[in-house]
């Protein structure tokens, strides 16, 4: 599918010189990403941007910077709907399989296989939110493949330059 909108992301302010960078992700995995392999995870909504990075505990939420993309993007899989998990033989219960648990006990996380399965034909998947308090309606875009040109486009959204540019900003 072609998934075309606006998504969310609420990061460390720290990371707000790279808000494109999947980097992060990579360090030691996440859960659609093997460690080694950058993603960048987005929320379609702002309410699970939050929800998300502060993984539903909304009464311990650390400073963060949100920031909007605009997204242009083929070759996603659409791992919301029942019927396309099923046709391309992805379980409910391994998407939201306990990932940091897995890399914990040093052992590899389930829903890894789905990026083994699926990265070679798809750019990233739609998903629904696994974060505690995370309603049905909350899901997220997890990019494996992306640039800021078609067919898999992804632009932070700062038409007045607010975000900074290097980490001096911080000192």
């Amino acid at each position: 599918m072609r998934f075309q909108g606006v998504c969310y992301r609420a990061h460390d302010p720290r990371w707000a010189i790279s808000p494109t960078s999947g980097d992060g992700a990579a360090i030691r995995g996440a859960r659609f990403n093997p460690k080694g392999v950058p993603a960048l995870y987005l929320s379609t909504s702002i309410e699970g941007a939050i929800i998300e990075a502060s993984q539903g505990f909304g009464h311990k939420i650390h400073p963060l910077t949100i920031c909007s993309y605009d997204v242009d993007c083929d070759d996603i899989a659409d791992l919301t709907a029942e019927a396309s998990r099923k046709e391309l033989g992805i379980a409910l219960d391994v998407m939201g399989s306990a990932w940091a648990t897995a890399l914990s006990e040093s052992r590899r996380p389930e829903a890894w296989t789905i990026y083994d399965q699926l990265h070679h034909r798809y750019a990233g998947i739609l998903v629904p939110s696994f974060a505690h308090r995370a309603g049905p309606s909350i899901s997220n875009l997890v990019l494996w493949d992306w640039s800021t040109a078609p067919p898999h486009k992804v632009e932070v959204i700062d038409p007045t330059g607010r975000l900074p540019k290097n980490q001096k900003s911080w000192e």
